[in-house]
């Protein structure tokens, strides 16, 4: 029996644009762009956002909350039409997620481990 396995290429590319459009509403004051900017979350191996330093103010604690809760909502859908894991598309994720931080911003490295990237 052969499986019908979709390009690695495209659960590439559906991750990306979970990454780069998983980001809050604008009811929370605080932007994911200004929380890492200001190196208050980073980009972590599992593909989620981490606190950099310390356990972070309620408003960055429910902006990662939400990021977080709605990336792993687009994980699953991801891990299913791909008929993989989800830890598969949280790994995926989190090396495409670190690869486009910018220059300046946080990252954990698998240590666990914060540095600027």
């Amino acid at each position: 029996m052969q499986m019908n396995m979709r390009p690695t290429r495209c659960l590439a590319f559906m991750i990306l644009l979970v990454v780069l459009l998983g980001g809050p509403t604008s009811l929370w004051a605080l932007t994911l762009g200004e929380a890492k900017a200001k190196g208050l979350v980073g980009e972590t191996p599992t593909g989620y956002l981490g606190v950099v330093s310390g356990k972070g103010s309620r408003e960055v604690q429910a902006l990662m909350k939400d990021v977080n809760q709605k990336r792993k909502q687009k994980y699953r859908g991801i891990a299913k039409r791909n008929a993989t894991s989800l830890q598969t598309v949280e790994v995926l994720a989190g090396k495409t997620a670190i690869k486009k931080t910018r220059s300046g911003h946080y990252i954990q490295l698998p240590s666990g481990k914060w540095t600027r990237k």
